[in-house]
C-alpha cells in the first residue's frame, strides 16, 4: 500500500475563489450536454439491511435531500435527477450484484459505505467505465489509482495521520491499538497508523486485533492496563465501537480511549449513552460546521445541515456529510462535462476543485481521494455533542482561512 503523505503543494489555500457548492443552483445549466428530457440516473448502493444499515441509511437520506435541491433548482444540464437504489445488505457479494443489476441503466454510482463492499464493486464500476464515487474510507480503493473510482470521505491514511499529528501535539509518545482484523476500513487505517507512526515520535506499544462479532474486550484492557500506553487508538465501526466503549468505562481503564470517525454520530452516541462523554472521537469537518468562522466552508456546511436538522430532527451525522458531499461531486462533475458520457464525467472529476461538507476537494489524475488530514476535527464528547478540541479548533481555523 502506498501511502499518502503530506503534499509539496499547501491544501490550505484561501477558498474564497473557489467554485463552491454553496448554491445548488449553481449546478443547473442549459440541456446542450444533455440531448435529453430523461432524468439522469445515479445509481446508490448503500447498506439498508445488515451491521452498516444505520450507517447506509444516513447517506441515504443526505443524498436524498442534495437530489431534491438540485431538482428543486432545474435539475442539471437542463434534465432533473433520478435515483436507482440498490441494497448492499452489509454483504460485498450483494454490493457485486447490486452493481451489475444496474450498470446498464446508470450514468454514475455512489456507494457503498461498508469499505469491504466497495473494495468487492469498484473493479465492476472500472471495467464498465461508470464514474463511481466510493462512500467508504479503505485506502486500498484508491492506492493504487483506478481511473473512474473515487473516494468522498477521508481515507483511512489520513485519519491516522491526523490522530498522529495530535498525538505529537499532545506528546503522547506511547500508544496502545486495536483493530477489526475483518474490516477493510479498520486494516488499512491500522496498517497506516504503523507505517505512520515514526515519523510523529510515537511507539506502539501494544497492538491488538479483534473481529466485528467480538463481545468482550477486558482482556484487550487488561494487556494494555501495564503496557505503558498514554492512548488508546480504537479502529472499527459499527457495534464494536459501542461495545469497547461501555466496557472501557466499566473497566477503569486510565489510558485515554480514542475512537475514529465511524463513531462520529448519533448511532454511536445514543447507544452508549453517559459512557460517551470525555471520550476523543475524530469527525469530518462537516460534523463540528456550528464551530467554524464564517465562510465559504461554513455556508456549504449549513446548507446540509440546516435542511437536515428540519426534514429528520438531528443534525447530519458523518455518514450524511460523506453522502451529500458525493453527490455535490457529481453534479459538478457533470456540469464541468456538460455532458453524461462517462469518459467526459471522469475527467472532469480529475479537474475537481470544490468546497463541500466534507471540505474542499482537489481531485486529479493522481489522486483520487482529494482531501487530506487537514479536514479532520479531533474532538471531545461533552454534553452528547461533539465538540473540537483547541488544537482542532485551531487547526481547522488556518484550514478553512487558508492560513
Amino acid at each position: 500500500m502506498r501511502l499518502r503523505f503530506p503534499r509539496a503543494v499547501p491544501r490550505t489555500a484561501a477558498l474564497a475563489a473557489l467554485p463552491l457548492a454553496v448554491s445548488l443552483a449553481a449546478a443547473c445549466g442549459d440541456s446542450s450536454g444533455g440531448g435529453s428530457d430523461d432524468p439522469i440516473k445515479v445509481g446508490l448502493i448503500v447498506s439498508l439491511t445488515g451491521n452498516y444499515a444505520p450507517l447506509g441509511s444516513e447517506d441515504k437520506k443526505a443524498v436524498e435531500l442534495a437530489v431534491e435541491q438540485l431538482n428543486a433548482k432545474g435539475g442539471v444540464l437542463g434534465r432533473k435527477v433520478e435515483i436507482v437504489f440498490r441494497d448492499d445488505k452489509t454483504q460485498p457479494d450483494q454490493a457485486v450484484l447490486a452493481l451489475n443489476a444496474i450498470k446498464r441503466d446508470v450514468d454514475a454510482v455512489i456507494g457503498p459505505v461498508f469499505s469491504n463492499s466497495a473494495l468487492a464493486a469498484e473493479p465492476i464500476a472500472q471495467r464498465e467505465r461508470i464514474p463511481y464515487l466510493s462512500l467508504a474510507p479503505a485506502t486500498e480503493q484508491v492506492e493504487p489509482i483506478k481511473s473512474y473510482v473515487f473516494v468522498t470521505p477521508a481515507l483511512s491514511a489520513d485519519y491516522a495521520e491526523r490522530y498522529l499529528q495530535y498525538f505529537q501535539h499532545r506528546k503522547i509518545t506511547k500508544i496502545a491499538v486495536a483493530h477489526d482484523s475483518k474490516s477493510g476500513y479498520a486494516v488499512a487505517g491500522h496498517k497506516s497508523t504503523l507505517a505512520m507512526a515514526a515519523k510523529y515520535g510515537v511507539q506502539i506499544v501494544k497492538d491488538e486485533a479483534y473481529e466485528t462479532t467480538t463481545s468482550d474486550f477486558s482482556p484487550i484492557f487488561t494487556r494494555i492496563k501495564d503496557s505503558g500506553a498514554q492512548a488508546f487508538l480504537f479502529w472499527g465501526t459499527g457495534a464494536p465501537g459501542v461495545t469497547v466503549t461501555k466496557q472501557y468505562v466499566a473497566s477503569g481503564l486510565k489510558v485515554p480511549l480514542m475512537l475514529t470517525a465511524s463513531q462520529a454520530s448519533t448511532l454511536w452516541l445514543k447507544p452508549v449513552g453517559a459512557a460517551a462523554e470525555g471520550i476523543t472521537v475524530q469527525s469530518a469537518i462537516g460534523v463540528v460546521g456550528d464551530h467554524l468562522p464564517a465562510g465559504p466552508q461554513k455556508q456549504v456546511i449549513d446548507q446540509l445541515a440546516g435542511p437536515y436538522k428540519q426534514k429528520h430532527g438531528y443534525a447530519p451525522p458523518q455518514f450524511a456529510q460523506d453522502g451529500y458531499s458525493a453527490a455535490l461531486l457529481l453534479f459538478e462533475a457533470l456540469k464541468k462535462a456538460n455532458s453524461t458520457d462517462g469518459e467526459k464525467v471522469q475527467k472532469a472529476l480529475e479537474s475537481m476543485d470544490l468546497v463541500t461538507p466534507n471540505g474542499r476537494f482537489r481531485y486529479s489524475a493522481t489522486d483520487h481521494s482529494g482531501l487530506g488530514p487537514e479536514y479532520i476535527s479531533v474532538n471531545t464528547v461533552k454534553n452528547g455533542q461533539f465538540i473540537p478540541t483547541d488544537w482542532a479548533k485551531d487547526q481547522l481555523a488556518k484550514t478553512v482561512s487558508g492560513g
